[in-house]
């Protein structure tokens, strides 16, 4: 198949749960078929970036877009503006003409067995009838994650932009899905919940796509962890892990230290936000920032924490501390739509107090904490090597056939990139 396969950003480096799951697949999808991958994308990035992502795909394409950090002037301008559009924020920053143009492009010069949206938001982008299939990639439910922020936000202010947000999402979430001919969803939990919110959209076949891990790269070492050491990893500029990290500190981390006074807690993750960066301040709290390797810090580590209370599809981060042999502490949430079952591959705790109990008990049973670390890691060597996910998506992408619709036929990519203004 030739595939045109749109995401917002380059997948390298590998910094985010969303980037190595589209790598994995991508890489296996890639030794078959012929993929051209368009995004945003820096001149910077392409510099640092571009000839490795040859490895995914015959043909890169990009757009150049640059993003204002978070907790900037250009961030909140740009928030403040997002209250007047009828777009969720998260969807209308990626509104692009260059992209378009890009799309429209190359469907105009170039044949296309199939069109993949990887990730809600390129669809903005997307021209209105294609003469391919279509397939929506969904990494989570975004209306869900909006709704949990809402629910969580502990102003009347931050409430009513979340609700506002999540409304917006809503609509445009149930209404883009009708568009596509097949969508993708990485847990049965999400399959379920899309067909639930979205009734106009359920005709639409929805095919999960199993989340994998590396197990030879995320493996058990022998090295003995420090007793009392926590840790957390992702990206500490993704809002429901900040969430996650301040309601740890503040409601969970005194807790646990009523009963063991030297625990310690890392979060390792790149761009911490500045509400992240000032838990540092907090007596035994390291903030590390980017790092090359978390398999150090996972290493070092007693038990993992997934303190998550918004989020969906599957969390990447747990996949791989169950593979490098991690006791873990999640949140129903944090472990929501993954085959984990509670008490055999981990602990799962809602409340403050139910939550630091387990992490105490964790940490004074040295062989409780090896039997889900046992458990956790047979579980991922037996059932969750990318390949299988590979492989699922192939097919997903091959049954992505509708009747109505004609095809166009094969065609030659030529070239292996190209940079649009």
């Amino acid at each position: 198949m030739r595939i045109l396969w749109l995401n917002p950003n380059l997948l390298l480096p590998l910094d985010k749960g969303g980037k190595l799951r589209t790598w994995h697949l991508l890489r296996h999808l890639a030794e078959r078929h012929d993929v051209t991958y368009v995004a945003f994308a820096e001149p910077s990035e392409v510099e640092a970036y571009g000839a490795e992502m040859s490895r995914v795909c015959s043909k890169l394409v990009t757009v150049p877009r640059r993003e204002s950090p978070k907790d900037s002037l250009g961030f909140y301008a740009g928030a403040l503006a997002s209250v007047f559009d009828r777009l969720p924020y998260a969807v209308a920053k990626y509104r692009s003409k260059a992209f378009r143009r890009a799309v429209r492009t190359l469907l105009a010069t170039d044949r296309f067995d199939r069109v993949v949206c990887d990730f809600l938001v390129p669809a903005v982008n997307m021209p209105k009838t294609l003469s391919s299939p279509a397939v929506l990639f969904t990494h989570n439910v975004e209306s869900e994650i909006w709704r949990r922020h809402a629910e969580t936000a502990t102003s009347p202010l931050r409430r009513w932009l979340y609700g506002m947000q999540w409304r917006r999402m809503s609509a445009f979430e149930g209404k883009t899905l009708a568009r596509f001919d097949r969508v993708l969803a990485v847990s049965d939990v999400d399959r379920l919940t899309l067909q639930r919110l979205y009734p106009a959209a359920r005709n639409v076949p929805v095919s999960v796509i199993p989340t994998g891990v590396d197990t030879s790269y995320f493996a058990p070492t022998v090295d003995q962890p420090e007793a009392h050491r926590l840790v957390f990893t992702g990206s500490m500029d993704w809002i429901p892990n900040e969430d996650a990290m301040r309601f740890f500190c503040q409601d969970i981390l005194p807790r646990i230290r009523a009963n063991v006074p030297d625990v310690t807690l890392s979060i390792v993750g790149r761009r911490p936000t500045q509400a992240v960066r000032q838990l540092a301040e907090l007596h035994g709290v390291e903030v590390t920032g980017s790092v090359e390797d978390v398999r150090p810090y996972l290493s070092r580590a007693a038990v993992y924490v997934v303190p998550l209370r918004i989020g969906g599809g599957t969390r990447l981060k747990i996949f791989e501390a169950m593979a490098a042999g991690k006791a873990i502490v999640s949140t129903t949430v944090g472990a929501e739509g993954l085959p984990v079952e509670n008490g055999q591959h981990l602990a799962l705790a809602d409340t403050p107090e139910a939550f630091a109990n387990s992490v105490v008990m964790l940490l004074r049973d040295a062989e409780m904490r090896r039997a889900l670390a046992r458990a956790a890691r047979s579980l991922m060597e037996e059932r969750y090597d990318w390949a299988v996910a590979g492989a699922c998506l192939e097919q997903a992408l091959i049954d992505s056939t509708p009747a109505t619709r004609s095809h166009a036929p094969l065609g030659i990519t030529v070239g292996n990139h190209a940079s649009l203004q």
